[in-house]
């Protein structure tokens, strides 16, 4: 064979699996039953197709193979991350120099340089900068090339080593104020904030608040955005900026009060419906915007769209194409014509300047979104919060979004991410979601993960980093394939840990990740020597049945027995609330749903025997007595007498489980943890049946939907509710106690 032929053949196995170990993949993948698979030659070369790197010839596969190696993939905008008092590892210069001494300067971020002389190694070409004590995103001459030195602090911001908060979460959407629309708004976050501070929570959290599409107001789930950099304006709260009365007039005007009182009469978010309208009054009000912006107003809007550059300007020019081509061209970007496939294509920059002022529209909202989320921050800190409100951070966006369509280099493409095969899901998943390649981020400095993370901490005390195990490696399968046919593909998980230290540190931020599903076994330690807490949920809180154990239901762990570098909650938007747990309703939805995928008399019969072993740990932990009754710690005997009256919170017989759901005495179990900080689910608070998301589900289970019965300052008014976040609060003081002796 000659050369040619050779080169235009097939690669062997070897040379594909070689470079795709190279691009970050890992060729095994452990099953939830420990079963180890190794991913096929097909989906590998789908996977490195997407990322651009070829490999259908033998050829192809060299070539992509090469590029990864040579110094000349590395573009002049590659950052050096290390941690103060550590040396930096120096991209091999002297390969190309020829040099075995180079003389460095860095230039501090906020003042002064660092100069010296780095040896190197004239084999491998490689050298260290010596430790800089300054962290911050700092800048290196190096030889003839100038390169970004992140130096991260040694850990991400923590909360006082005795420190035990509680706080609560609830979901934006969802939210309830009178003449909201039937849609959850940032003035109602901001009622939220005032009256959960006024308990003593210490804490907020919501659902993601990132940006959607205005244009198509049928995607509505706030973990399939468009923009993970910008704010879904559909939260908007129009009465913010200018009053009450303006707003009112603008829905009068606009003949949309009837359909206000009736969206509002609803339990279920009419999304396409209610975010519509509210835009329409966005309009009305921005086009009148001569009549009630202010000077200071004005001047605070020219500020915000500088200060939003290019990333800004792309995301607002984006909605306004959108708007105008989704009925004619469809909702994908990539299907749009090829003047338009960017926001500096000449084609877009006329689109651009001929609808200046829907692209200004579009700025003057996201002003907006962000001044609500600020305002309801503000509040909550105001009112004795000591975080305020915790964000949201999806793991990925929409490939069809906005963020997409801006810069699509720095993203994976042909792909979705998803999860392997496990015991809470047997298929796998595929999300429909795309996120960084982690060779762009590292080609490019990491940019648009620090921005992401800049845009959560421009409005909260804390960031929630959903699937944080995606700062290590994420599962991803090529589009269109199921979930079981992919693979992991590791992320540059030191240099991620260490720039969301540097961004948590400088905000005095909390960071908290969500771990869990299948995790490496030494990840959650990795994370946690970082500052990073984990997550605890008490449906996981599960250990092996004892060999003496007739029945071999997995017995709950004891919370004292949880992390204490972990956030501790009863559940999560994607599982049960406590109510529907202990009631099977999640069985019965998914029986309903999906009658031939599963036995749902072995489905209950297995939940009667998991409540039992709920029962028995709570007894153990002391959170019912002798006589059934769930205990406050620190209340009184006639105190704990008139709560289980009044909450009928009562059992026959202590040793076994009641057929109603022990509310009270499930939330006080979850405080006895040792974390710093446990949330309470405002749905847990309140008793509520339904979860907000039923995984695996679309529009078959109202996902994203389900609205509060009333305004939280109501609910939390009332008495079964308000006493039952007082023994939750007293559980969690008394845990503190414990801890501090």
């Amino acid at each position: 064979m000659n050369t040619t032929a050779s080169l235009l053949s097939p690669p062997s196995q070897d040379a594909v699996q070689t470079l795709a170990q190279r691009a970050g993949f890992l060729m095994r993948w452990d099953d939830a039953d420990g079963q180890t698979h190794t991913v096929s030659l097909d989906v590998l070369r789908a996977l490195l197709d997407a990322m651009g790197l070829r490999c259908g010839t033998a050829a192809q596969c060299r070539d992509s193979l090469a590029f990864l190696d040579s110094p000349a993939s590395l573009s002049d905008d590659v950052q050096i991350v290390t941690r103060v008092g550590v040396p930096a590892t120096l991209p091999a210069l002297s390969l190309i120099t020829g040099r075995k001494r180079l003389a460095y300067r860095v230039h501090l971020e906020t003042e002064g340089v660092v100069d010296g002389m780095t040896e190197v190694d004239p084999e491998s070409g490689a050298s260290l900068l010596p430790p800089i004590d300054v962290p911050g995103y700092h800048r290196l001459e190096l030889g003839n090339k100038v390169y970004s030195v992140i130096v991260a602090p040694p850990h991400a911001h923590r909360l006082p080593p005795d420190a035990r908060e509680w706080g609560m979460s609830v979901p934006l959407y969802g939210l309830r104020r009178e003449g909201d629309g039937g849609l959850g708004h940032f003035g109602a976050l901001a009622d939220a904030a005032t009256a959960i501070a006024e308990h003593g929570a210490q804490a907020l959290a919501i659902s993601p608040a990132h940006a959607m599409f205005s244009a198509r107001p049928a995607q509505y789930s706030p973990y399939s955005p468009s923009n993970r950099q910008w704010y879904n304006v559909a939260h908007i709260d129009p009465a913010m900026l200018c009053g009450e009365a303006e707003a009112q007039e603008a829905a009068h005007q606009l003949r949309l009060v009837p359909g206000y009182a009736q969206r509002e009469r609803q339990r279920l978010v009419n999304w396409p419906a209610a975010s519509v309208a509210r835009l329409q009054v966005l309009r009305h009000l921005y086009d009148r915007r001569a009549h009630w912006l202010s000077i200071e107003q004005t001047s605070a809007l020219k500020r915000f769209r500088r200060g939003g550059m290019d990333s800004l300007e792309a995301h607002a020019r984006f909605e306004m194409l959108h708007q105008r081509l989704h009925s004619t061209h469809g909702d994908d970007w990539r299907r749009w014509p090829a003047g338009l496939r960017s926001p500096w294509a000449p084609q877009a920059e006329r689109m651009a300047y001929e609808h200046a002022d829907d692209v200004a529209f579009h700025v003057f909202l996201q002003w907006w979104a962000l001044e609500g989320l600020q305002r309801a921050h503000r509040n909550a800190r105001g009112t004795g919060m000591g975080i305020g409100l915790i964000a949201d951070m999806a793991v990925g966006v929409d490939s069809t979004g906005s963020e997409a369509w801006a810069d699509p280099g720095h993203l994976l493409q042909g792909v979705s991410l998803g999860a392997p095969p496990d015991s809470f899901n047997r298929a796998g998943q595929v999300w429909g979601l795309t996120t960084f390649s982690p060779w762009a981020m590292h080609q490019h400095g990491y940019r648009p993960f620090i921005a992401t993370l800049r845009a959560a901490l421009a409005f909260a005390g804390g960031v929630r980093i959903d699937h944080v195990l995606g700062l290590s490696r994420l599962w991803v399968c090529p589009d269109g394939a199921p979930a079981a046919s992919g693979a992991y593909l590791r992320y540059p998980l030191d240099a991620l840990l260490a720039i969301v230290a540097l961004e948590s540190s400088r905000h005095r931020a909390l960071m908290i990740g969500e771990d869990l599903g299948t995790v490496p076994g030494d990840f959650r330690a990795r994370v946690a020597t970082q500052g990073v807490l984990g997550t605890d949920v008490l449906w996981f809180a599960r250990s092996a049945p004892s060999r003496t154990q007739s029945n071999k239901t997995p017995p709950f762990v004891d919370p004292s027995q949880w992390r204490a570098d972990a956030v501790a909650t009863t559940s999560t938007h994607d599982l049960p609330t406590a109510v529907g747990w202990w009631t099977g309703r999640d069985i019965a939805w998914r029986a309903r749903l999906a009658p031939m995928s599963m036995d749902a008399r072995l489905a209950r019969r297995q939940r009667r025997e998991d409540r039992t072993a709920l029962w028995r740990a709570m007894s153990a932990a002391g959170v019912v007595n002798e006589s059934g009754h769930a205990t406050a710690p620190g209340a009184s005997a006639v105190a704990e007498a008139a709560f289980a009256e009044a909450t009928n919170d009562v059992v026959r017989s202590p040793g076994r489980a009641p057929t109603t759901t022990p509310l009270d005495a499930i939330v006080s179990f979850v405080a006895q943890s040792p974390s710093p900080l446990v949330l309470l689910p405002i749905a847990d608070a309140i008793g509520a049946k339904e979860a907000d998301n039923l995984p695996g589900t679309t529009t078959e289970h109202p996902n994203w939907r389900r609205r509060l019965s009333a305004p939280v300052e109501v609910l939390l008014g009332t008495p079964d509710v308000a006493s039952r976040i007082a023994r939750f609060a007293r559980s969690v003081r008394a845990r503190a106690a414990v801890g501090r002796k």
